[in-house]
């Protein structure tokens, strides 16, 4: 298969590669630039744990095609993190107890954030639609609510 070339801003860093038109957004991230924190759940946008965004909007990273990315720019769990000091919602997260095996965190987290980009204040119910793609086996959403809304306060 033919490479092509695609430019995007990942992590507010400029990445300029060839690709093969077929790779997913969440291979790539994974397989060829090692940012290994978004997890590959199911594979096919049912669970949510592969969840980045996408020009500020939170989408399932392993329905993205590499090539759909290119001029846009896309942020990763790992960029919550800056200079040591956790997102405000990461920490809250911990506060509120919402992390048991962590699988489904990283997709959690980042459907959160798309949702306080566009919605710094929002309601409880406006937070289960925003989670509702993200599925935990773990903790149930009890505590995942409460530190999305604890991340507002």
């Amino acid at each position: 298969m033919k490479k092509m070339k695609i430019q995007f801003m990942l992590n507010e860093k400029s990445v300029s590669m060839d690709i093969d038109p077929e790779t997913t957004l969440l291979a790539l991230l994974r397989e060829e630039l090692f940012l290994t924190g978004t997890k590959e759940g199911c594979g096919s946008g049912e669970c949510g744990a592969c969840t980045v965004l996408m020009d500020g909007v939170a989408v399932n990273s392993c329905l993205v095609l590499a090539p759909q990315i290119n001029g846009t720019e896309i942020i990763t769990i790992e960029a919550l993190e800056t200079d040591g000091k956790l997102d405000q919602l990461q920490q809250s997260f911990i506060e509120h107890h919402a992390v048991q095996c962590g699988f489904c965190t990283p997709g959690m987290l980042m459907s959160a954030k798309a949702l306080l980009l566009k919605n710094p204040r929002p309601t409880q119910e406006e937070i289960r639609i925003a989670l509702s793609g993200n599925l935990c086996r773990c903790t149930g959403y009890q505590n995942i609510i409460a530190a999305v809304e604890g991340a507002v306060d």
